[in-house]
């Protein structure tokens, strides 16, 4: 008889736990070392998985470091889609202190950190066009949720009509980049 070793079906929910446990590992390594020292073999080491399995998942580091920015950057999307989705008033005010205090709460996070992750980032996307695009991608998202707040709270009468929405998500934006990088820093 003929006999065919079954190869065992890896479930999705399998996948994202190895997934997220890679993504801890270069956590906790970049936040530790920086994310210039961290190898992919310090990942390894960290995520006690082979060297297969890691890059069967992510083919380098700055994939990685895509995937924290992606992990870290759709909880907050998460968080305006429920600012957004309340029938209450929502002034951009409110919505940076939400934004605030969810970043804190990120950071505060066990495995590391993730903005002294993203602050090295952040310098890496100037030479690195991969980082750059997610980077751009994920705040354009982030700067657009801010809009939406600042018209939102025009139609509701707690903006002033003639200021112009995209200049106060921008700001708003930069409030809450600055305060990521001078909470590091000090």
């Amino acid at each position: 008889s003929f006999y065919v070793a079954s190869v065992p079906k890896v479930t999705e929910e399998h996948r994202l736990a190895r997934r997220e446990q890679i993504v801890a590992a270069a956590r906790v390594c970049m936040n530790a070392q920086g994310f210039h020292k961290t190898t992919m073999a310090d990942v390894i080491r960290e995520s006690e998985l082979s060297a297969g399995a890691v890059y069967g998942y992510f083919k380098s580091k700055e994939e990685i470091v895509a995937a924290i920015a992606e992990d870290a950057l759709s909880t907050i999307d998460e968080l305006f889609q429920k600012i957004l989705a309340t029938e209450q008033a929502v002034t951009p005010l409110m919505a940076l202190e939400a934004a605030i205090n969810h970043v804190m709460a990120v950071a505060e996070r066990p495995g590391g950190d993730v903005t002294r992750v993203a602050i090295q980032a952040w310098a890496e996307a100037l030479r690195n066009p991969a980082i750059m695009a997610t980077a751009c991608d994920k705040y354009t998202v982030l700067r657009g949720n801010f809009e939406a707040v600042a018209r939102r709270a025009q139609a509701d009468g707690t903006v002033d009509p003639d200021v112009v929405p995209e200049y106060i998500a921008q700001v708003l934006l930069a409030l809450i980049s600055g305060f990521v990088l001078q909470r590091l820093i000090i």
